[in-house]
């Protein structure tokens, strides 16, 4: 693993001054067009009014550095290009005019269809149940792969509710999948996923708590636009131990968070993209946590799932399954006490 460190740091450190650096210009021009949070209900949890949008330094950092250093071809970077730009300018609309629920979808569904146009695609699925390897999707690529785009872009996005949580989950995620990756000898693949933490990384000082910016829908559609792409990029030449079960894992704590928020409003009979406060770390800020350790501790739940992507690509089964009891265990405690306080 060590023979990588050279091909990766570049690409990662690039990644990460952009981000650093371009960060605090993000802050002016969010104040100057009055993209600015501001905490008029009772689901937010900051105080103040806040720029927001960070998200533009991340795209930026990332996108640079991955014309500098990928080495896929052509028309995977021109559709991969497409489709984030679409997913930025569609986070800024947002950001500023708060923009309806189904005009978002409906330019996330553009922006994947951009990918998919351009060649990439979910080809073939893996088949845990039978003794054939994968199965062959065919034409039902193309919708699978545009509801795994827009699925996962929407994840992360909604799980952007405490200081440093989006980011710092991507950055975990990332670095799962890259050592998945690499395993896998999946290089390039590698290099797009530490590209994405370094920018996350050099974001986050702005970010923690208490945050100076937030990264906005720019940001969080964005973060989840690139992983959701570039887990295909990993697995669309049928690379077996880059399954889409693995980024499932490695994205486990935001899918989770978000399967469970549709479940729980379908039940109350409540409009599905209605927003609420009972989201897991709301769960945590409920049972006493403060900001910080509410958010180190999905931090920590995030290490356990990408451990258990990285066990189960090894065929260390026992242990992934080990770490999978250990996350459900963390998950179990704030909805109990909160239920019981109830």
């Amino acid at each position: 693993m060590t023979k990588y460190i050279n091909v990766l740091t570049g690409p990662f450190l690039l990644a990460f001054i952009i981000a650093l650096l371009l960060t605090p210009l993000t802050i002016v021009l969010a104040r100057k067009i009055n993209a600015v949070d501001d905490p008029k209900n009772d689901r937010k949890i900051h105080v103040l009014p806040m720029p927001r949008l960070g998200g533009i330094a991340i795209f930026i950092a990332t996108m640079v550095s991955m014309f500098y250093f990928t080495n896929y071809p052509k028309n995977i970077v021109t559709g991969i290009s497409i489709g984030a730009i679409i997913i930025v300018i569609t986070g800024i609309l947002d950001d500023i005019y708060d923009l309806p629920a189904t005009v978002k979808l409906v330019l996330q569904i553009m922006a994947a269809i951009s990918v998919v146009a351009f060649g990439v695609r979910i080809e073939i699925f893996t088949n845990y149940f039978g003794n054939n390897g994968y199965i062959n999707l065919g034409i039902l690529g193309i919708p699978a792969t545009i509801f795994w785009i827009v699925g996962i872009t929407n994840t992360v996005n909604l799980i952007d509710g405490l200081d440093g949580l989006a980011a710092g989950t991507a950055i975990i995620a990332s670095l799962t999948l890259a050592y998945i990756a690499l395993v896998n000898n999946r290089v390039e693949t590698a290099v797009l996923l530490v590209i994405l933490a370094g920018s996350s990384l050099g974001f986050l000082p702005y970010n923690f708590n208490p945050a100076k910016v937030f990264m906005g829908d720019s940001g969080a559609l964005f973060l989840g636009y690139f992983l959701s792409v570039v887990s295909i990029l990993g697995a669309v030449k049928g690379a077996a131990a880059i399954a889409y079960f693995l980024p499932v894992l490695a994205l486990g704590l935001p899918i989770f968070d978000t399967s469970y928020a549709i479940l729980r409003r379908y039940l109350n009979k409540k409009p599905i993209m209605q927003a609420d406060k009972e989201h897991l770390h709301h769960k945590l800020l409920e049972i006493g946590l403060n900001h910080k350790g509410a958010v180190l501790v999905l931090y920590l739940i995030s290490s356990l799932l990408g451990l258990t992507a990285i066990f189960y690509s090894l065929d260390r089964y026992m242990d992934s399954l080990l770490s999978l009891v250990f996350v459900f265990i963390i998950v179990a405690i704030p909805f109990k006490r909160t239920s019981d306080v109830e």
